[in-house]
């Protein structure tokens, strides 16, 4: 298998001839052109790696076609061949892409050399396409699966949030619900999506080394700080910085990111000099803020600021007929990575699914289904294959949901139960606690007050 290939476009034959005997002896398929237009012919109807251009062609001129190969939207290096010693017109091929230039007269072994760092730098640019367009399959926004309203909804909601122009986004819900893959979503479905994506944990640093992470740090800045470091924020200019557990974000550090959305600009640890980020942030997490506001462990201003847009992902227990739905992409998806066969989910594990209340959400669910790939043999997903607490919880909702006493019970106790309980499953999240008992939030809240429950 020849190493690539490779097409000569000069219009002197000699110098066709003699690059085309000594790359054939290194292993390369070779083509010749005497001609620009003679070349771009042959560019068009099959696939060269790497094109070595004379600049002074008949007809149309080097520069001319390196433009035309540029347009052809494939990954072709481009080594300009010239006699000019001048540099302005090399200078002139690099800026319109062209990979490097060799001066006439040249060695074969430049041309040698040369090749060889045009082919590996092709390599790393089709590697890079590739992993770029597998991320953009993983993280599409159509992997939200669900058919339900409230997914419908979240998916046009993050369509519309990737395509804008805003640089400030705030995604809530609680553990297992899908944010990160929301968040990603929203960059690789944006103009953003070839610029970097950078993420952070709020909660997992120290706070002077997330200040030194967020925002970088000047040499001699502290007595590890040996060179001057870039931090996310830089990093991520141009692209998306992930801010995950924003609400566990310690209290001096909020004032600092305040001023960031607000000015877009800060300064490295121990730097004087103020640098401006075009990004956007995406804040995450799965607490109550606004009940952290009122308790004064967030700042108010930092919370109305995060939320400009917000999106809220559905716990499972909201959307219960999605359950099957993931469960089938879940399937799909496992049955592909571990080389298995695809199992259908039977009946009766459908109906599990659907009576079972998802704590865990989507995440639970997820794990769930690639223990049974991986462990589980047949064809089909029966009862016996989940999870022990699936198949409890399935049979417990099977039951009458409320019992009622032979000797009767106070109402008014019943609703301080189910409100405590509410509160309880939702995490502290008042507002996801309120639609679990299908009430608004200010109902909920003088219940709390009524009954002294108020955090």
């Amino acid at each position: 298998m020849p190493k690539a290939k490779v097409l000569v476009i000069d219009d002197e034959k000699l110098v066709r001839w003699s690059l085309e005997q000594k790359l054939s002896r290194d292993g390369y398929e070779v083509e010749c052109a005497a001609t620009g237009e003679e070349g771009l012919d042959l560019l068009r109807q099959d696939g060269h790696d790497v094109v070595l251009l004379d600049m002074r062609l008949p007809g149309m001129d080097g520069v001319r076609v390196l433009q035309e190969i540029k347009k052809l939207g494939r990954h072709i290096a481009v080594i300009v061949v010239t006699a000019d010693t001048g540099v302005a017109r090399a200078v002139e091929c690099m800026r319109l892409g062209a990979h490097n230039y060799l001066c006439k007269p040249f060695e074969f072994e430049e041309v040698r050399v040369e090749l060889e760092k045009a082919l590996e730098e092709m390599k790393l640019r089709r590697e890079v396409t590739r992993l770029r367009s597998q991320q953009h399959r993983t993280f599409d926004v159509n992997n939200l699966v669900g058919d339900s309203p409230a997914m419908q909804a979240v998916r046009e909601l993050i369509t519309k949030v990737a395509q804008s122009n805003a640089t400030t986004v705030f995604i809530e819900g609680e553990n297992g619900t899908g944010k990160e893959l929301a968040a990603r979503a929203i960059h690789f479905d944006s103009a953003r999506a070839d610029q970097p994506l950078m993420d952070i944990n709020c909660s997992a640093l120290a706070e002077n080394l997330f200040e030194s992470e967020l925002f970088g740090h000047e040499r001699g800045a502290f007595t590890d700080a040996k060179t001057t470091k870039k931090g996310l924020m830089e990093l991520a200019d141009g692209g998306t910085l992930l801010l995950d557990e924003i609400g566990d974000l310690k209290f001096s550090m909020q004032a600092k990111l305040l001023r960031v959305l607000e000015t877009r600009q800060f300064r490295r640890v121990g730097g004087t000099r103020d640098i401006s980020v075009n990004v956007r942030m995406i804040s995450m997490t799965n607490k109550d803020l606004e009940t952290a506001v009122a308790r004064g462990e967030f700042r108010q201003d930092l919370y109305y600021r995060l939320k400009v847009i917000s999106v809220r992902m559905p716990a499972l227990r909201e959307h219960p007929a999605d359950a099957v739905l993931l469960a089938q992409h879940f399937l799909r998806r496992f049955a592909q990575e571990f080389n298995h066969p695809l199992k259908q989910l039977s009946p009766e594990a459908q109906e599990a699914l659907l009576r079972y209340g998802w704590p865990g959400n989507v995440r639970e669910l997820r794990n769930a289904i690639e223990r049974i790939v991986l462990l589980e043999a047949g064809e089909a997903v029966l009862p016996k294959h989940l999870p022990a607490e699936i198949q409890s919880g399935a049979a417990r909702g099977g039951r009458r949901a409320v019992e009622l006493p032979a000797e009767g019970v106070k109402l008014e106790d019943v609703e301080r139960e189910l409100v405590r309980l509410a509160v309880e499953r939702a995490g502290g999240n008042q507002t996801q606690a309120a639609e679990l008992l299908g009430i608004e939030r200010d109902a909920l809240r003088r219940r709390l007050q009524k009954f002294n429950l108020m955090p």
